[in-house]
C-alpha cells in the first residue's frame, strides 16, 4: 500500500461526507483534475482504503425504530466457542454490528427491531439460542446521541 499524501485524505474526507458526489464535484472539492480524481479514487479502493459505498436507510422509516445493545457472556473462553458464536451471528441479519470486546462481557451485539415485542421474541428464539451463551445483558436505546459519525483523520 502507499502512503496516502493530503490529495488522498481531501478525497477519502469529501467521500466520508457524500458518498454519491459525482467525480467532477470531488475533483473540484479536492482541487484535482477529474481524471487524477477519479485514478485515485479508485486506487483508495483497489488498496482498501475505501470498502465499500451505502446509503444510510432512517431506520424509522422502514419500521426498525428500536435500537438494542446486548452484551454477551460466553460459557467458554476458547477459539472454537469465538469462532462458532462468530459464524452463528453472521447468519442473523437482525444484527447489524457484532463486536469482540474486553472486559465484562466478551461480544457487544447492535440490533435494530421494531419494538420491545420485536425483541423480547428475538431474544427467547434466537439470541439464547446462539452457541456458547451463558448470559446477556440487553440495554435498550433512548435516545442515540451519534451514530456512524465519519472518522476524523
Amino acid at each position: 500500500m502507499t502512503e496516502l499524501d493530503r490529495t488522498d485524505m481531501r478525497i477519502l474526507r469529501a467521500l466520508q461526507a457524500d458518498g454519491r458526489l459525482s467525480n467532477a464535484d470531488l475533483a473540484a472539492q479536492t482541487n484535482t483534475s477529474p481524471a487524477t480524481c477519479h485514478r485515485r479514487t479508485q486506487r483508495l479502493f483497489e488498496q482498501g482504503y475505501i470498502a465499500g459505498t451505502r446509503a444510510n436507510v432512517v431506520p424509522d422509516r422502514v419500521g426498525l425504530g428500536a435500537l438494542v445493545l446486548v452484551g454477551v457472556v460466553l460459557d467458554r473462553s476458547t477459539p472454537e466457542s469465538f469462532a462458532a458464536f462468530e459464524s452463528a451471528v453472521l447468519e442473523m441479519p437482525f444484527i447489524i454490528d457484532c463486536h469482540l470486546v474486553a472486559g465484562d462481557f466478551d461480544y457487544f451485539l447492535k440490533i435494530r427491531v421494531r419494538d420491545m415485542n420485536d425483541f423480547s421474541l428475538l431474544h427467547a428464539t434466537k439470541l439464547l439460542a446462539l452457541p456458547g451463551v451463558r448470559q446477556t445483558r440487553t440495554f435498550f436505546v433512548m435516545k442515540e446521541v451519534t451514530d456512524q459519525a465519519p472518522l476524523v483523520f
